[in-house]
Formats: C-alpha cells, structure tokens, sequence
C-alpha cells in the first residue's frame, strides 16, 4: 500500500470523522487493498473485501466524502479486519 493509501486510511479511521476524504482516493485504496469495486444503479457501488460485501453510494454533485460514509466505510473496514495499526509499512 502506498503513502497516499495509507494517509486515506488514516483519516477514515479519524476521530472527530474527516468530511474532506475524496471518494476517488478511497477507492483507490480499497483496491490496493485487493477489493472488487463494481457499479451498481445510479450512484451505488459494489465493494467486495475478504469475503465481505457492503454497497456505497458515491457522493454527488460533490466529490468529498461526507462522514456519516466515512463512520460507515471505517465499520465496513473493521468488519474485514483492516485498520492503519493492522496495515502499518
């Protein structure tokens, strides 16, 4: 995982949640972190991670990611046993 993937887990995994997490590099780090990310209808998207699948919406008109997905992104993450202590270079 890169810099860039390892700072985007790092701030999901912030507390107070961060507003300000662009959809794009959190989709970006889920694949490096080997999940299938495929499309759903409209705005959903399918994310498969160890055998965990869980459906997110992408933000619109905007291109941050509000915290209440970035609470549920950090569960899901939990859910299949990823956090930044876990995955620390």
């Amino acid at each position: 995982m890169s810099g860039k993937h390892q700072k985007t887990l790092q701030d999901i995994f912030a507390t107070p949640p961060k507003s300000n997490i662009q959809w794009k590099d959190i989709e970006r780090m889920l694949t490096a972190l080997g999940a299938e990310i495929t499309e759903g209808n409209g705005s959903r998207v399918r994310i498969s991670l160890s055998g965990i699948k869980a459906v997110f919406h992408r933000p619109h008109p905007r291109k941050e990611t509000d915290k209440g997905a970035v609470v549920s992104m950090k569960r899901f993450l939990l859910t299949t046993n990823i956090s930044p202590e876990e995955n620390d270079l």
